[in-house]
């Protein structure tokens, strides 16, 4: 197919057949958003997370990530459950429940990664199949690259004050991925942003990591806190996480946008495991074999059982601010099964926990 504009018009009709809710095309020049990447690496907000810094400024230079690269097709994917609800009513609730163990929504079901990398790769065979070999490689958030700058620019959406994409017909729950590749396609243009003066997102979040419009501490977010810290959670920070295990989702739970927010066309992303319901005491007793078995598949394998555990004593710990959950016997109980782990940093969470409940 040697017609280019025609291409790009069969690409996005065969991404919306893989289940991509948008596919848009963008050049790749990123350069407006290299003084603002170092400004933030400088300020030391990306904590742990050595591997934002070690590609310089690569992850704003797609090219040099893949030579040839002229383009990214951006996609977008919902993954809110597919079920009749009101699902910030019910996320609302469970956030209020000390006993409940809160995973963020996107977590619950199959690994996004494996998900929107095979659909990706079928859109890059099905092109190959129509004009031969072509030069691209597929990511979803698994590479240096900017991908909200990406999809920003396709026009996909406008980067939101919680640094998050956002559409205007479907707020902010759904997954980014994009194809580099070495065809001049034409491109689309990027939509007007829509947060005006709203700060809810600033306004609600429990750790205060977004520090000001558009900037996020993440040193100071839960979900950096209970996915990429490796050790042990600041003092000070725990008391904020609440019942959060695994991820927060309250920048977007009370985004205004998302009473937009689609749900997922695939079943992929339907709660496993009772993840969408589990309490902290069920999945606290999960032995390491267990969250292995149950985990297989899910995004959260990756922090493994010793960083699984660290989070729910936090979260055991926090349910003392309850009068429900304070000295829970359920919940003591479950704490001092953990207080002779073989990992340090579990028994030094278990420990917080205990006393909170004014028990040692």
């Amino acid at each position: 197919m040697a017609d280019l504009a025609a291409l790009a018009v069969a690409i996005k009709a065969w991404g919306r057949e893989l289940g991509f809710a948008e596919v848009r095309i963008a050049d790749v020049d990123l350069s407006h958003r290299e003084a603002g990447f170092q400004a933030w690496l400088d300020k030391g907000y990306h904590g742990e997370m050595d591997y934002m810094a070690s590609h310089g400024m690569k992850r704003a230079r797609p090219a040099e990530l893949v030579p040839g690269t002229v383009r990214s097709v951006s996609v977008r994917m919902p993954y809110l459950p597919a079920r009749d609800d009101d699902w910030r009513a019910r996320e609302e609730a469970r956030a209020a429940d000390p006993a409940a163990a809160q995973v963020s929504i996107y977590a619950r079901g199959r690994d996004y990664h494996k998900v929107l990398r095979a659909r990706l790769q079928q859109l890059a065979t099905r092109i190959e199949g129509e004009i031969g070999s072509f030069g691209y490689r597929v990511f979803t958030d698994s590479a240096p690259v900017m991908e909200v700058a990406l999809a920003e620019k396709a026009g996909l959406g406008w980067r939101g004050k919680h640094t998050l994409l956002l559409h205007r017909e479907a707020g902010s729950m759904f997954f980014l991925g994009e194809m580099l590749i070495d065809l001049p396609l034409p491109v689309d243009e990027p939509v007007t942003p829509h947060c005006g003066q709203c700060t809810s997102c600033i306004d609600v979040c429990p750790t205060k990591a977004i520090v000001a419009p558009y900037e996020l501490d993440a040193r100071r977010c839960i979900s950096y806190l209970t996915i990429e810290l490796k050790g042990s959670i600041p003092l000070e920070l725990r008391p904020l996480i609440g019942n959060r295990i695994y991820g927060c989702d309250d920048c977007q739970l009370y985004c205004p946008w998302n009473k937009f927010a689609q749900r997922a066309s695939l079943p992929d992303f339907d709660a496993r495991h009772g993840l969408d319901r589990a309490g902290l005491v069920e999945l606290f007793a999960w032995s390491e074999e267990e969250f292995l078995k149950n985990t297989e598949g899910s995004a959260i394998r990756r922090i493994g059982h010793e960083r699984w555990l660290r989070n729910l004593a936090v979260g055991l710990g926090n349910a003392a601010a309850s009068p429900a959950g304070k000295a829970d016997a359920a919940i003591v109980a479950a704490l001092r099964t953990r207080q002779t782990h073989p990992s340090e940093l579990v028994r030094e969470h278990v420990a917080w926990a205990l006393e909170r409940h004014g028990v040692k």
